[in-house]
């Protein structure tokens, strides 16, 4: 049986992150679309102000997934939260438990910091995913729809 083993990220590990953030872009079709550095998440990570975090995820020694995380803020609830924005195991890595051992901990880590709720989002073509949160108690929103405002649109937003 693989020996599973999570840790929180260091500044060594942001080449090893930044190679798991361009997977799940192959992943999901999106390569395209990674712009991300090692000197800009290095600053998010570890910087003088990080605004998220990652945990690690190996398997017999070896990092072969991760989940990165940070806090939002809900004024309903009147407490913080955490987004999920990534959590990805290799291909070849998954079956062992790794993904379930990352999920579980992003949810004790919202626990124990007092947050009422954790989100994410899943591609609407990602069964596999959405099987699997489901198995861990989660559901859809489908009464929202994800907005958004990049690039030149949000640049440009208010200007006539």
């Amino acid at each position: 049986m693989p020996q599973v083993t999570l840790r929180n990220s260091t500044p060594a590990d942001v080449a090893a992150i930044l190679d798991l953030i361009r997977e799940l872009a192959e992943y999901e079709k999106a390569l395209d679309q990674v712009v991300a550095t090692h000197a800009n998440l290095t600053e998010d990570l570890f910087g003088s102000r990080p605004v998220c975090e990652a945990i690690m995820g190996e398997v017999d020694g070896s990092v072969q997934g991760f989940a990165l995380f940070f806090h939002n803020y809900s004024t309903w609830v009147g407490r913080r939260g955490i987004y999920l924005e990534d959590l990805f195991v290799r291909p070849s890595a998954r079956g062992c438990g790794l993904g379930k051992a990352l999920f579980l901990r992003v949810a004790q880590t919202a626990v124990a910091r007092g947050c009422q709720r954790m989100d994410w989002m899943v591609l609407d073509w990602n069964t596999t995913a959405q099987e699997f949160y489901k198995r861990m108690g989660a559901f859809a929103m489908t009464d929202w729809t994800m907005w958004r405002l990049q690039g030149d649109s949000l640049r440009g937003v208010g200007t006539p």
